[in-house]
């Protein structure tokens, strides 16, 4: 007894020293394609293995129990029974081969073929017997479970497919959980011979394989019914997941903060904007939440089209923000009470030092509200105001909400900052318009960039109607740099924040080009597809008050009452309150005007008096007298 035990002993040991000396070779296992993930879980992209080989590791609770049922019928019927290796069916495999002097069914079991697919071998004798020494191994090392993973994860779905999530993912366009049984068995059937099956160019082929494994049970009524009850197989592939392509080359592997959901909405809606613009002209959207400043849809350029330089992620790229910098500057004036929304200022010609900027239409407005200039984007006063703060102050508050300024080598801060003189990415401006719409407060430790109030204030200025039409409720800004380079457009509700750039990629001009016509109008689009945002009855209130205009009559904005411009140019003339569409006359004679907009252009024919007068849908009239030097 003691020499049998001895024996045994010995016996352990060198297997155990064989196991550890000849470890399963587990390379093609762990070589798996990369793998992204949605919030939720979902797969959102996946980036093949190296050969370009869509292999996605298979977990037994990744499918359903059928699929596995359906499995361990048509493959190894004693799978849970046996060690490893069936000595019953490697004998059945062996008198089968005696009498027919072929091969006629191999009598490998599920951990024998896991072994071959971790290592492919010729099918031959020698082969056979390794088979069945890995496969010994792999149950005593892996067990059960550990065997079908592999089995799950290496098994040939046709093509460049292996694994049954890839093949799931590629035939059915689901995950493999949501198959049913006829559709499972295809899978099962695929891995005999997958390219003799492949559902795309051997269809019939195909669909017998599947009911033949369906019936590979017990045949019971249930498998036949199976059977009469599956469609036709597919005829075509489908893409694998490959949303948010920019963000997932750059995340290893992991899950993301994205909604899958609405990163497919907004990739159909970039798809769509794109087909609209010029060749070489592309865009970046980026959707966050407004709290969490987590991010939940990124569309980083037309991916991989070359023309548009889509293997850039341009919410990344450095560019000129235009006006959008202007909210901040408006909401440190607050802070520091400079202004208050109502205070009244000239909007006039005016100098700081060498300084001159002019307004986007080169015209001047005269006296109005600091709200309406911040509305209507104004330049003079956005300037002005950022020479009473110190442009030093804006580029530190940028820092505190994200923004990084990049300047020219050398420079310091100055005054076309307020104007877009600095560089700016996308994904900085939406972090920094999100600290405006929750209090000031900046991202992670949630320090103060700017007191809640005054960073309510500038938010509140900002909500007004989508001039195209849109949902209400939306705090929106447009920006355009220099030469049309850069249209931007931002907004937020009490859960979102979205930011939109489009330009070209190498920062050439686009004549004609204004975020307020290129990026607006793909801005409330996105919104319309966003969840709508909780809005309590106490906020509501309080945004009303804080967004209503003094009086919602019709009125002149420009001219003011009894105004004197220097010489005769181009005037627009502004209106606000009444029921549109507004018509503007100037001595009687109506000016062309456009339906939706409160404003029209007008070039006095020299110096003298003239009588400015507009009129709503409703009959309600306005006028006043201006003079022209």
């Amino acid at each position: 007894m003691a020499i049998l035990s001895s024996a045994l002993c010995v016996l352990l040991g060198g297997v155990w020293l064989l196991d550890r000396a000849c470890p399963p070779p587990m390379a093609r296992f762990e070589n798996l394609a990369r793998e992204v993930s949605a919030r939720d879980g979902r797969t959102l992209s996946v980036l093949p293995a190296a050969g370009g080989i869509w292999r996605l590791r298979t977990r037994p609770e990744d499918v359903p129990p059928h699929l596995l049922a359906l499995l361990i019928a048509a493959e190894d019927r004693r799978f849970y029974d046996h060690p490893g290796v069936d000595p019953l069916a490697l004998a059945r495999a062996a008198l089968q081969w005696i009498r027919a002097g072929r091969v006629v069914s191999g009598g490998s079991t599920l951990s024998m073929q896991a072994a071959r697919l971790l290592e492919p071998r010729p099918r031959n004798l020698r082969s056979k017997l390794i088979e069945i020494a890995r496969a010994l191994q792999l149950e005593w090392r892996h067990g059960k479970r550990g065997v079908l993973e592999i089995w799950l994860t290496l098994a040939p779905q046709g093509g460049n497919l292996e694994g049954l999530r890839a093949g799931s993912l590629a035939w059915f366009g689901r995950a493999p959980s949501a198959l049913d049984a006829g559709e499972s068995a295809l899978l099962v059937a695929l891995a005999r011979r997958p390219e003799a099956l492949r559902p795309d160019r051997h269809p019939e082929r195909a669909q017998a394989a599947r009911d033949a494994v369906l019936l590979a049970r017990a045949r019971d009524v249930a498998s036949e019914a199976e059977v009469a009850l599956a469609g036709a197989v597919p005829t075509q592939r489908h893409d694998l997941p490959r949303h948010a392509p920019h963000l997932a080359r750059q995340i290893r592997e992991g899950g993301t903060t994205l909604d899958l959901d609405l990163q497919r909405a907004i990739e159909t809606l970039a798809r769509e904007a794109l087909q609209r613009l010029p060749e070489r002209v592309s865009l970046a959207i980026m959707v966050s939440d407004l709290r969490s400043r987590e991010m939940r849809a990124l569309v980083g350029g037309d991916w991989m089209n070359p023309a548009r330089a889509g293997a850039l992620d341009l919410s990344r790229a450095v560019r000129s923000p235009g006006s959008t910098l202007k909210p901040l500057i408006y909401a440190l004036a607050f802070e520091n009470g400079v202004v208050t929304p109502d205070t009244v200022l000239e909007d006039l010609p005016r100098r700081f030092g060498d300084y001159a900027p002019e307004n986007f239409d080169r015209a001047f407005q005269g006296r109005l509200r600091i709200a309406d200039a911040l509305r209507q984007s104004l330049n003079q006063p956005a300037v002005a105001l950022l020479s009473e703060l110190g442009p030093l102050r804006l580029a530190s508050a940028m820092k505190a909400a994200g923004v990084l300024p990049r300047l020219p080598p050398g420079a310091e801060p100055s005054l076309p900052l307020a104007l877009g003189g600095v560089g700016v990415t996308l994904r900085e401006m939406v972090g920094l318009y999100a600290m405006l719409g929750d209090g000031g407060r900046a991202a992670g430790a949630g320090q103060s960039v700017v007191e809640p109030r005054a960073a309510g204030l500038a938010s509140a200025i900002l909500v007004q109607p989508f001039p195209g039409g849109g949902p209400a409720g939306i705090a929106w800004k447009t920006g355009t740099s220099w030469g049309g380079r850069d249209a931007w457009s931002f907004g937020m509700d009490r859960q979102h924040v979205v930011g939109v750039w489009i330009g070209r990629p190498d920062g050439t001009p686009m004549p004609g080009a204004t975020g307020a016509r290129l990026a607006l109008p793909l801005l409330a689009q996105v919104f319309e597809r966003l969840p709508a945002a909780p809005r309590p009855a106490a906020q509501q209130r309080a945004l009303t008050v804080a967004v209503a205009t003094p009086t919602d009559a019709l009125r002149l904005l420009f001219p003011p009452p009894r105004a004197v411009l220097p010489e005769a140019g181009r005037v627009v003339l502004r209106a606000s309150g009444g029921q549109r569409p507004l018509v503007f006359l100037v001595d009687g004679a109506p000016l062309a005007t456009d339906p939706a907009r409160r404003e029209a252009a007008w070039v006095p024919p020299g110096p003298g008096f003239y009588r400015i007068t507009v009129l709503d849908a409703e009959g309600a009239a306005a006028a006043t007298e201006l003079r022209v030097r």
